[in-house]
């Protein structure tokens, strides 16, 4: 019989350090979303398509990569027979994650009247302009003001990565659909950021011939911008408003009126909230909704994200989380899609690990989910990765759910994964992935990094 696999040194207690709370940012709890989880583009694509095809008014997307393959081509034939018969589209996609399918996509877009526009376009020379790496990260699409999708997935195929080509097994990645009030939350934030892209880009797409509006062309141009941005407002709808149109002339179903709960109210079943990163009033929106978390949790912590690297006050939550006995697994990738991100996530196992963190690596395939579940309560299903770029830069979105039934279903599918993932768990293990030099490289190599990209605050 083979000798037993060396284990980790039990962890050394650590004590709470006192650490200023995360900045009271109560999530606007709504009920009545009733949010259905999708495990991978397999489940995400069919349910996104069969709602577009029933699309009655408007529909709006938003996307990083929308690739050129046949799963996301699916998707784009539904949207140009949507604009065909008369639903309003818009796709916005993001400059340097689609800059591969712009061409394609404007030709197919444009020949069946589906408003398309990339955010920032991207050039090399971009790679060290200030500010530059700030990207469109979101995973949304609304139909009709009333049925929502959110998540990690791209618009392309489970089994294909635009670096890495095709793999025998999916990419694990998770997405959620919605109804209701907070699809229509969801919907102003899209046209939010539709009319800010279109004035801000409209110069730059013309000199450079992009898809997308342009505001300065013409008076009637300009007129038709002015009056919808005076249609759409500036505050998020509330919740006796669910069903009022976003635009003029749209009729949104109307199912029952939701209700709104601030956070400090008793929480029921079926709650879900909206967090949004972005570079103006929700700089760290997302990281203070998983602290929160976090500091609330008494039993379990599970996160899954590909990229991991947090500053040192979510650090510092997890540590304490683990120092009070709650159980902390991180679930990272065992599979490096990228070299550089995998190295930033290995320079913290030691320091997860000395305080009483598991982790696993999950080796099966890419990993790309950025999810988490906390107490089988608590549950996070969105596009923000735990790193300096999209906690500091990019915009993201993500659903944060308080319902026992969806966060177990989540846990659930999750444990099947993780018992498929390998554990770092002995010191050869650790050895191997952490070598000496690396945290001291990694830091200096985040903080240059964060400071090209316009991070606004250096943790790292």
């Amino acid at each position: 019989m083979s000798a037993s696999p060396e284990r980790h040194p039990a962890p050394v207690p650590v004590m709470p350090e006192a650490q200023p709370q995360a900045a009271e940012e109560p999530l606007n709890w709504v009920d009545g979303a009733s949010p259905r989880l999708l495990p991978y583009g397999s489940a995400l694509f069919p349910a996104m398509q069969q709602a577009i095809e029933q699309a009655r008014e408007s529909i709006w997307l938003q996307t990083y990569i929308f690739h050129t393959d046949e799963a996301a081509m699916t998707i784009a034939s539904a949207l140009c027979d949507a604009a065909r018969r008369g639903v309003q589209v818009r796709v916005l996609v993001d400059g340097l994650g689609s800059g591969r399918s712009v061409n394609a996509l404007s030709t197919r877009f444009a020949e069946a009247g589906v408003e398309f526009m990339v955010f920032r376009p991207w050039r090399w020379l971009d790679v060290v302009q200030r500010g530059r790496w700030r990207r469109l990260h979101r995973k949304l699409c609304v139909v009709d003001a009333h049925t929502a999708f959110i998540g990690g997935i791209n618009l392309i195929d489970d089994r294909l990565d635009i670096h890495h080509g095709w793999s025998a097994q999916p990419r694990l990645d998770y997405a959620v659909q919605y109804h209701g009030h907070l699809a229509r939350q969801t919907q102003w934030l899209m046209q939010r950021l539709w009319l800010r892209t279109v004035l801000t880009g409209s110069l730059q797409r013309r000199l450079s011939k992009l898809p997308g509006p342009g505001v300065f062309d013409t008076s009637p141009n300009r007129r038709a911008y002015w009056q919808e941005l005076l249609d759409w407002g500036s505050d998020m709808p509330v919740a006796d408003e669910d069903g009022a149109p976003l635009l003029p002339g749209t009729t949104a179903p109307a199912p029952r009126t939701p209700t709104m709960r601030p956070a400090a109210q008793p929480l029921g079943q079926d709650l879900a909230a909206l967090v949004v990163r972005d570079n103006f009033s929700q700089r760290r929106a997302i990281e203070h909704s998983y602290i929160r978390a976090i500091e609330r949790a008494k039993q379990r912590v599970l996160i899954v994200t590909p990229y991991f690297y947090p500053g040192l006050e979510f650090r510092q939550a997890l540590k304490n989380a683990a120092s009070r006995g709650v159980r902390v697994e991180l679930l990272l990738q065992g599979r490096l899609d990228y070299r550089m991100a995998g190295w930033a996530a290995r320079a913290l196992y030691g320091e997860m690990l000395r305080a009483g963190v598991h982790i696993y690596e999950y080796t099966p395939a890419f990993l790309h989910a950025k999810v988490a579940v906390v107490d089988e309560d608590w549950a996070t299903v969105g596009s923000s990765n735990i790193d300096p770029l999209s906690l500091l830069v990019n915009l993201e979105a993500n659903l944060a759910v308080r319902d026992r039934a969806f966060a177990r279903a989540l846990a659930a599918h999750l444990q099947t994964h993780l018992a498929q993932s390998l554990p770092i768990d002995t010191p050869d293990r650790l050895r191997t992935r952490a070598p000496w030099w690396l945290r001291p490289f990694v830091a200096i190599a985040a903080r240059a990094f964060v400071a090209l990209a316009g991070g606004v605050k250096n943790e790292y």
